[in-house]
């Protein structure tokens, strides 16, 4: 079997987070940049059923500027068998129709029979991802999963639901996200982080994808403008001198908040 693991580089959560306001991207020299939490746990789903299974391979796909060579090799090192980098300057920017494209085709090319990602980015926080891709393979796709158990044909799991929690399962091969209700990832050890140096990291561009960035048949997104978000006010006080309630009312009715 082969599982290919969907990462994504952000910016540290607990580092600023800030907008270049020329460019409207992402200002990634404000803080750390680290591998997302989500896209670790899902790599251990792999990594942990890679453990109890020695005939499955291990795949890492990911998405992100040449700088970020160091973070993908560090899913190398905590046991992932290779990676692929998509490094491409017309990614600078993209929408999610054009990231999930990307990313399809280089799973596509990876081959596969699983694909797991985390359900939401701590970036970007789409969300949608993980379903696009599947729509791309023509794959039955399974979300927001907060178990998951892994056969020889198949793919199952639980998620929670405002009504309680659903089974679902699929045939492989499928697309898979889960939550942070799965398990922490592990920590590369010594021994890992030697082994990574020799492992393939493949990195490739969009044309070697045979994707367009300038297709717009396929319907993409374009930012027109960005400016910064308008620093925080002071909210509008209310002295009661017997009239506090009809002043509230007249308050939330004025702003359509009731």
């Amino acid at each position: 079997m082969k599982i290919v693991v969907l990462v994504k580089e952000v910016p540290d959560t607990y580092g600023d987070r800030k907008l270049n306001l020329k460019t409207g991207l992402a200002d990634r020299g404000a803080s750390d940049a680290v591998i997302d939490e989500i896209g670790e746990r899902a790599l251990e789903v792999a990594l942990a059923h890679a453990d109890a299974h020695p005939d499955t391979e291990v795949a890492v796909v990911s998405m992100a500027p040449e700088s970020s060579t160091a973070t993908v090799r560090k899913t190398l090192a905590m046991g992932a068998g290779a990676a692929l980098h998509i490094v491409d300057e017309a990614l600078r920017g993209a929408d999610i129709g054009l990231t999930a494209e990307a990313l399809a085709s280089a799973v596509r090319r990876e081959g596969f029979d699983l694909v797991i990602a985390g359900n939401l980015s701590t970036d970007g926080s789409g969300g949608v991802i993980p379903a696009m891709i599947a729509e791309w393979l023509d794959t039955p796709h399974l979300t927001g999963l907060g178990t998951v158990e892994i056969t020889d044909g198949g793919v199952s799991g639980a998620r929670i639901t405002d009504d309680g929690t659903q089974r679902v399962a699929a045939a492989l091969p499928a697309v898979i996200s889960v939550t942070e209700a799965l398990p922490e990832a592990r920590f590369p050890n010594f021994k890992g982080i030697v082994a990574a140096k020799k492992k393939p990291l493949d990195v490739v561009s969009l044309a070697e994808l045979g994707v367009d960035a300038e297709d717009f048949s396929i319907p993409r997104s374009i930012m027109l403008s960005v400016t910064a978000k308008p620093p925080r006010v002071a909210g509008v006080k209310i002295a009661d001198e017997g009239d506090a309630g009809e002043r509230i009312a007249e308050y939330l009715i004025t702003n359509r908040l009731a």
